[in-house]
């Protein structure tokens, strides 16, 4: 990394900062009754993770004042999903931009806050910031495999606040393979193999465990890979690959005191390292060669292909003082290096660059650039190297302690985190000339021509929130303080050493993010609940636009008994300034990078999401699970302006926001027997606009309305062996998923899997 600060460096400084802050939060606390998470960990089984999860189980977010939804191991295994798209189905207020078809970059909104590269949301693996860089770029090249995954948790609401950078609609936890812990001391492990359709092939396995290092301790390890490859779904004009190959590799190694053997506590070490490539691209199709074959690739786009390679390192330490107090502390470094050598725009003879986002949305007017693009005429196309390095660091700490007042009970969490982090543009591009269908270099560019910059932030940030029960009545308050120092730092382009800036761009933002949530017990059955918190997102190194700041209002009911639960949330997100921010899969046209003050924007609406089991009142003698989960939202631009951000345009008060559904619906049933269980996942989504606009949706910014089908089953040949099959888009349910970067672009097809599963 060209301008990477030392780590050395980075450990000395927010461990000394981490270190007095983490004193100043342990003061002596009395109690008069344990806290029940430390239930496991009397009997020798810590939860290392607890202190920096809003919850860690399904039945846990009953006990959550907002929109928190728990996928647990069982529900992620019932279609083995490695596509976190369709994951997230399942779960009310989330919005998806698709883009390949298979959740490589996955394009993920909460409750109307724009989905672009997840960059409105945290995302999280064991509690760890995982875009790239977090601060100076939040916009994530990179996602944690599902794959490889045991759990995911989503958080909305006054929850969210907990989390940070951004507030503005809410988290995503996923949860690696932990440790397995077998009552009997044993290790054990697990293989899944599938394989199918256009030579995919799905191998994860896993071995490991728990066992006995000395009288005071026991000692873990955990051997992980997800291996994941297809040769695609689409067809290139001319020849070319559209498939991708993904190795994943996660090593763990622990220690924790056995019950009885003094102070409580566990380490964790963890290790994850992964290389992706992955033949995708930018460039869609025109709607009327979308209609004719949707799962076509124009020649021009041949060459495109993604390089992607992540490290993250994880040790974590979890104390628990008496039954009362415990400490996690969390240290973690990540770096990403991504390389998307990709066709950025064409021309014809000696005319003018035109960018492949105009010449796709308007055909008309660019015929002749399209021909190139289709590789049925002569002309050049530059092919931009976007080669980015970035790094992520920092420490955080949570501490957790219950107490009593008087007859209120509390629960007190206090956290600290230094955080540092920065990406790196080195890029450049290519000429190449498209002759007879055929593409030949013709003109190779210095590295870093294109793009010679650097941005790095580091940041502070303290939270503190107390969840007091009072009989009948929970009050979570909360506090979160950022202080963010932005800077970016560019370099002339012909200036690969980078001796000397030609500019320095620094901003900082402090900033109080409040946030209450409230729950009522009317009954063991019924709660009411609520929650209003600030929704913030940071600017970008240098930007001069404001901070993204709204307040964001939750209400609703929650109901549970027995094998029915029922919940119902109203959310109101009242921006004051809406933040846009240019980037190439927003399709271009501006500045990458530069960012656009939208101004006052209202996004209301309902998630709603029921489960049953049918199993007793039908009388089969089988479980019936079923499960839906439905989202309804409207948005609206409160005032009138023109914007250079492409998804925006020139607005009119009153204007819907691009790619936020008014309709989501996901319904869910399966049977279960001893040996086999079925399911079927039933999933619409209602039509969308890719334009901000109001009325009738034009036809090139219309994504059609969509139903998908997804059918699993599983049979337990013989203990430890169980024969899977799964198809995915039963229906064969063709439909255009986006209108951004530059063209329209397809779902995948219907996919038919099958494998088995060995546990050992």
């Amino acid at each position: 990394m060209r301008s990477r600060l030392s780590t050395t460096g980075f450990l000395m400084r927010g461990c000394s900062g981490l270190a007095l802050a983490t004193a100043l939060m342990a003061a002596p606390v009395l109690a008069e009754e344990p806290a029940a998470e430390t239930a496991q960990a009397e009997a020798g089984k810590v939860h290392i993770l607890k202190g920096l999860l809003v919850t860690s189980s399904a039945e846990e977010t009953a006990a959550v004042g907002g929109g928190v939804t728990f996928i647990d191991k069982e529900e992620l295994e019932k279609f083995s999903h490695t596509d976190v798209n369709r994951v997230l189905r399942v779960v009310p207020g989330v919005q998806i931009q698709e883009e390949d078809g298979y959740g490589l970059r996955p394009n993920i909104g909460i409750r109307g806050s724009g989905n672009d590269r997840n960059n409105k949301i945290v995302v999280m693996e064991d509690g760890v910031l995982m875009a790239p860089a977090p601060y100076a770029a939040p916009a994530a090249y990179y996602f944690p495999f599902t794959g490889r995954m045991e759990a995911i948790e989503v958080t909305k609401g006054a929850a969210a606040i907990k989390y940070g950078p951004s507030t503005v609609g809410g988290a995503i936890n996923m949860f690696s393979t932990a440790i397995p812990d077998n009552e009997d001391g044993s290790l054990s492990a697990s293989l899944k193999v599938l394989g199918g359709e256009d030579n995919t092939l799905r191998v994860h396995g896993h071995a490991g465990g728990w066992m006995p290092l000395s009288q005071a301790w026991d000692i873990g390890i955990l051997a992980e890979t997800l291996q994941d490859r297809t040769d695609g779904f689409k067809t290139v004009d001319g020849g070319g690959d559209t498939g991708y190959r993904v190795q994943d590799y996660v090593g763990k190694l622990a220690f924790r005191s056995k019950a009885g053997s003094g102070l409580r506590q566990a380490f964790e070490f963890k290790v994850q390292v992964s290389d992706e490539h992955s033949d995708e691209t930018y460039l869609g199709l025109t709607p009327a060669d979308f209609a004719a074959n949707p799962y076509r690739r124009y020649a021009a786009s041949r060459l495109d292909e993604m390089n992607v390679d992540h490290k993250t390192f994880q040790a974590t330490h979890r104390v628990d003082f008496d039954n009362n107090t415990n400490l996690t502390t969390t240290a973690y470094y990540t770096e990403t290096a991504r390389a998307w050598y990709k066709i950025n725009d064409v021309r014809v003879g000696a005319g003018p660059w035109r960018s492949i986002s105009s010449v796709v949305g308007d055909p008309a007017t660019f015929g002749a650039e399209l021909d190139v693009l289709r590789g049925t005429a002569n002309g050049d196309i530059r092919v931009r190297n976007n080669n980015r390095e970035y790094y992520s660091a920092g420490i955080q700490s949570v501490l957790g302690t219950t107490f009593l007042t008087g007859d209120i009970a509390h629960f007190l969490e206090v956290s600290a985190r230094y955080h540092q982090d920065e990406e790196d543009r080195f890029q450049n591009q290519d000429v190449y000339a498209m002759a007879g269908g055929a593409l030949t270099l013709t003109t190779a560019g210095a590295p870093g021509s294109q793009e010679n910059r650097v941005g790095d932030a580091k940041a502070w940030a303290f939270f503190v929130r107390d969840t007091i029960d009072w009989g009948k009545l929970t009050v979570v308050p909360g506090l979160r303080y950022e202080t963010i120092k932005l800077r970016r730092t560019d370099y002339a382009l012909n200036d690969p050493a980078r001796v000397t800036p030609i500019a320095v761009l620094e901003n900082s933002v402090d900033v109080l993010i409040p946030g209450i949530s409230a729950t009522y017990h009317l009954s063991d059955e019924w709660q009411l609940l609520g929650g209003v918190h600030r929704g913030f997102a940071a600017p970008g190194p240098g930007s001069t636009s404001d901070a993204e700041r709204s307040v964001n209002y939750e209400a609703g009911l929650r109901y549970g008994a027995g094998e029915f639960s029922f919940e119902a949330i109203g959310f109101f997100n009242d921006y004051s300034n809406l933040l846009g921010t240019c980037t190439a899969s927003t399709g271009g046209g501006c500045v990458i990078g530069a960012q656009f003050d939208g101004g006052d924007v209202d996004v209301k609406g309902l998630e709603v999401a029921a489960g049953y089991d049918a199993g007793g009142l039908l009388g089969l003698g089988l479980k019936v699970p079923l499960g839906a989960a439905y989202t309804y939202t409207t948005s609206e631009f409160k005032t009138s302006f023109a914007s250079g951000f492409g998804p925006w345009g020139t607005v009119t008060a009153g204007d819907e926001l691009p790619y936020v559904p008014e309709h989501m619906l996901t319904v869910s049933a399966g049977l279960e027997g001893e040996s086999w269980r079925t399911n079927l996942l039933v999933s619409y989504v209602d039509a969308t606009r890719s334009r901000a606009g109001s009325g009738a949706i034009p036809a090139n910014e219309l994504i059609n309305e969509r139903l998908i089908f997804d059918l699993s089953a599983e049979y337990d040949i013989a203990p430890g062996v169980t024969l899977i099959g799964i198809v995915e888009n039963l229906t064969d349910e063709v439909y255009n998923v986006a209108f951004d970067p530059a063209g329209a672009r397809p779902g995948k097809p219907r996919t038919i899997l099958g494998g088995v599963k060995l546990s050992f």
